[in-house]
């Protein structure tokens, strides 16, 4: 193990940084960095928030007695970037001007890229990505939505949606290039996409499409929500805060934890039982949908995120989908080790290193 690739990873959310340090797939230290929300509110903008991040990044390292120097790789979770398709990007001064604009969206994740490439550029080592979520396969007809002024975006879980694929690959021992699978990564945000011969070919919006999440309203009548938008009652920050944030199960059921809403259903709470139950009937009508988009026959379909660990979910979802494929669980969303494992192709030379923007 002494002699096994070494890696730095982190993983910036919006009140977290996850930071790890892996000899091969092994992670031999790693933390969660957390942040409030009251304290992140006082910095401005995202760059605002870079020297405390990176700061916090320093100490861990030197905590944990981790030689920088003696690395082979930097890889950080990717940010929403210019779309392209999936694989493994060099972080460079292009991407991090991109990502720390928002020109393609805001999120803090773009804080993760400018990080390594900072101490990669220090100790001379390279920084990568691995399938960031604006990972772009989408066919022609999937950028098709029902007005010419409005086209279907791809951005959803590259990552771990990926990752399962490629795991279900392996298990089955067959090449993950090779087969037609629907992945649906069940989290606080759902998204659902049909994975033909190692292209996700279409998916539902992370954001605005797919079923309801513990968190997010997915895809609603249109002509009620611009109802709603006009109402008077919620401006547009607010509007926009119900349909992600405060919408899916917060809205039926006021809490976002599936946990909490299955031990109502076990207390004999009926409407958390047909709320939870319709979340599921929707994921599996878009996993039926995105059965259709793999034109031709479907090799499996596969589960994965942190509520693939509700076998509840997963049950009912298995009802409805019976028949269309064989079903493969793979609970949990271990993007650390998804980055591992990307890191590792492209320093075994299985996978060749892409250019942003290029």
């Amino acid at each position: 193990m002494n002699d096994a690739p070494q890696l730095l990873i982190i993983n910036v959310g919006s009140t977290s940084t996850k930071v790890a340090f892996f000899k091969g797939l092994k992670p031999v230290v790693q933390d969660t960095i957390v942040y409030s929300a009251e304290e992140l509110s006082r910095l401005a903008g995202l760059q605002d928030q870079l020297p405390r991040r990176r700061d916090d990044l320093n100490r861990f390292v030197e905590k944990n007695d981790i030689s920088l120097a003696a690395l082979d790789l930097f890889v950080s979770r990717g940010g929403l970037g210019k779309p392209a398709p999936a694989g493994a990007y060099a972080i460079d001064e292009d991407m991090c001007r991109d990502l720390l604009a928002g020109t393609y969206g805001k999120h803090p994740s773009a804080l993760g890229p400018a990080m390594m490439l900072h101490l990669a550029g220090k100790y001379g080592k390279p920084a990568i990505v691995v399938d960031p979520p604006s990972t772009d396969e989408f066919t022609p007809l999937a950028r098709i939505s029902g007005l010419p002024e409005i086209e279907r975006r791809s951005a959803f879980h590259a990552l771990n949606q990926k990752a399962a694929a490629r795991r279900m690959a392996g298990a089955i021992g067959r090449p993950y290039e090779d087969l037609h699978l629907v992945v649906a990564h069940l989290g606080g945000g759902i998204t659902i996409g049909a994975h033909r011969k190692g292209r996700v070919v279409d998916c539902t919006h992370g954001l605005t499409e797919g079923p309801l999440t513990p968190e997010r309203a997915g895809s609603l009548p249109t002509q009620d929500l611009i109802d709603l938008a006009f109402a008077g009652t919620m401006d547009r920050k607010q509007l926009q805060a119900r349909l992600v944030g405060r919408g899916g199960l917060a809205a039926y059921l006021g809490t976002t934890d599936a946990k909490q809403v299955e031990a109502m259903i076990r207390d004999g709470d009926e409407k958390a039982g047909f709320i939870y139950q319709a979340m599921a009937y929707q994921i599996a009508k878009d996993i039926g949908a995105m059965r259709v988009a793999l034109k031709g026959p479907a090799d499996g379909i596969v589960l994965t995120g942190g509520m693939a660990h509700s076998e509840m979910l997963t049950g009912w979802i298995r009802e409805w989908v019976d028949g269309l494929a064989p079903v493969f669980v793979y609970p949990g969303e271990d993007e650390m080790t998804a980055m591992a494992e990307g890191g590792l192709r492209v320093l075994s030379g299985d996978e060749q290193v892409l250019r942003y923007g290029q």
